[in-house]
């Protein structure tokens, strides 16, 4: 399979099921983010963590994929003339989205209840950790955009808002096993 195909070199790319539109189209940035989450949830990963949270991350990743497949097709293309799905993929099920609650239940019933924010950082695995919980909560902000627009699959959506809130708590729980400081946020007072 070659990498370079040159049908973009004019600005557009191709959704799945055929449709072109431009690479700034919302839809690209949604799935664009995805990635670029999935990376970061990569690089998180590969950290001195407890392997049991890579295991997770890496079932996350997965789950990434199957996001990022359906914004990348174009909803009035998504089934096909015979009734399938045109993807053939497992979508995002409830059952994922619980596996990141109780992930956040188990990992919150050992750390001390939070009283303020916390200020990102502490050490280089939990400021990483911090970090693509920012870029899945922009991949969140971009999905809502898309879907004011094209209607999305509620369970894509949940399972961002849900993996935003995971990745803060994962932050907080590495913050815990690395003794990392963890700064609560205290404002100045003028």
């Amino acid at each position: 399979m070659k990498i370079y195909t040159k049908t973009g070199d004019k600005g557009t790319t191709a959704l799945f099921g055929g449709t072109r539109v431009p690479k700034h189209h919302i839809r690209i940035e949604s799935y664009g983010t995805v990635d670029e989450l999935n990376a970061h949830i990569g690089l998180l990963k590969d950290q001195q963590i407890d392997q049991h949270y890579k295991d997770v991350l890496i079932h996350i990743q997965d789950r990434l994929f199957t996001v990022g497949a359906v914004l990348a097709t174009d909803p009035d293309k998504a089934i096909l003339k015979s009734g399938k799905d045109r993807l053939n993929i497992p979508k995002i099920s409830n059952e994922n989205i619980e596996l990141l609650e109780s992930e956040m239940d188990a990992m919150n019933d050992s750390l001390p209840p939070m009283t303020n924010f916390i200020l990102p950082g502490g050490h280089q695995t939990v400021s990483f950790c911090h970090i693509a919980r920012c870029v899945c909560r922009r991949a969140e902000r971009l999905a809502t955009a898309l879907n004011d627009l094209e209607p999305v699959e509620p369970n894509t959506l949940m399972y961002l808002n849900r993996l935003s809130d995971y990745l803060f708590v994962l932050a907080r729980k590495l913050s815990s096993d690395l003794k990392a400081d963890e700064i609560k946020w205290l404002p100045e007072k003028y």
